[in-house]
């Protein structure tokens, strides 16, 4: 088993040079769970920060050879779970297959203060060979 961490090129990079964006744990068969760190992203409304959101999360999956389809578990911040309906509605828009395992957690703030939502996912990266 090999451990990666990577702040690919071809997507947004983290905020702060404290963190990787992902980490890559690659299995014998040429497979790898990939950990991504939480997500945030600028916007006027939820709706516009979860869009973000997601492009960003599927930028960084695509990086490591994964789609949206690959997420397997979701963990997702919100600074106001009386919003989750409207979150529910942009997250139904890219995670269109089998829903997967979820957590939703209602915080004070996040690591910006205009940030309404934060998302981390866990996803499968198929074998390449």
């Amino acid at each position: 088993m090999r451990i990666t961490l990577d702040n690919p090129a071809s997507a947004p990079q983290p905020l702060s040079p404290y963190y990787s964006q992902v980490a890559r744990v690659e299995h014998p068969d040429g497979s790898a769970l990939l950990f991504l760190s939480g997500q945030i992203a600028e916007g006027a409304t939820l709706a516009e920060q979860s869009r973000a959101v997601f492009k960003t999360i599927a930028a960084l999956l695509k990086a490591h050879g994964a789609t949206l389809a690959d997420v397997i578990n979701i963990r997702t911040y919100l600074t106001d779970i009386t919003r989750l309906d409207e979150y529910g509605t942009v997250r139904g828009e890219f995670l269109t297959g089998t829903p997967p395992t979820s957590m939703t957690f209602e915080v004070p703030r996040l690591f910006r203060p205009e940030a309404l939502i934060e998302v981390e996912v866990v996803a499968v990266a198929p074998a390449t060979g």
